[in-house]
């Protein structure tokens, strides 16, 4: 074995000079800084927003590739978003907890639901995501999506009181757009008809009215489809064309008996 000559072909093909895997580690401590400074009782506010501006801006180190692009001034109107962010969250977990039967007290929503983390990260990455700063909020969701079994794209735009339930296996594409009041369960789908780089730039994914609530394991496609408000999508079904308001939609099981 040429050790030399193996040691060569890896670096010849070791080619992206950004691809440095501490800007993954470092985006997951910023998050977890992040979720315990807004609902943590014990970590103190004051001191951890300095620890999370120096975190921030080891992150812009790594992931400022284009230096004309004035990443270190997104900090300042990113802290401005906090509170606002931390009174849309609050309505998120108190929707889960006058929604969910099963949920016995909001510290129970805070710490144990993973719906409500998911959207807690994608709240927070959203944020940055729309200040355009690059390759973190991505990583942010990822690191939710490893942990929750919930996929929201920090491209989406989601209304106030979301509520997830059970959260496992739940997508929700870039250019997605729920409104306020939603419900959906666990295995729902919000995706896009045709995937096709060309189509990057268009709306892929469909627009969730207000009050719907769209039950277990429904797909739900294209950019053109909405659904209306106060509808109800039932487990199971295929939309991929509008409805309108106050309907309900439900798949339909064919049963087959065996005969002898």
């Amino acid at each position: 074995m040429d050790k030399q000559l193996i040691i060569d072909q890896l670096k010849a093909h070791k080619k992206l000079p950004y691809l440095d895997y501490r800007l993954k580690r470092n985006t997951e401590t910023f998050t977890d800084t992040l979720f315990y400074t807004l609902f943590d009782i014990n970590t103190h506010v004051e001191t951890h927003l300095e620890k999370l501006e120096e975190q921030f801006d080891a992150l812009v180190n790594l992931a400022c590739w284009e230096t004309a692009k004035p990443c270190h001034k997104i900090w300042e109107n990113y802290v401005a978003e906090l509170p606002i962010i931390l009174k849309k969250l609050n309505l998120d977990a108190e929707a889960i907890l006058s929604c969910d039967p099963a949920s016995l007290s909001i510290q129970e929503v805070y710490m144990a639901y993973p719906g409500f983390y998911a959207i807690a990260i994608y709240r927070l990455a959203n944020v940055l995501y729309n200040q355009g700063f690059p390759l973190v909020p991505r990583l942010m969701t990822e690191y939710a999506h490893r942990q929750t079994g919930v996929d929201i794209n920090p491209g989406a735009t989601i209304g106030e009181s979301f509520f997830i339930d059970h959260a496992t296996g739940v997508v929700i594409g870039e250019t997605a757009v729920i409104k306020n009041h939603v419900k959906i369960y666990q295995g729902v789908t919000l995706g896009a008809l045709f995937v096709n780089k060309s189509l990057q730039k268009t709306k892929r994914h469909p627009t969730i009215e207000s009050n719907v609530t769209i039950y277990a394991n429904a797909t739900i496609l294209g950019g053109e489809t909405v659904i209306g408000e106060n509808s109800i999508i039932g487990g199971n079904a295929w939309l991929t064309e509008s409805i309108p308001a106050n309907s309900t939609v439900f798949h339909t099981p064919v049963i087959k008996i065996k005969t002898k």
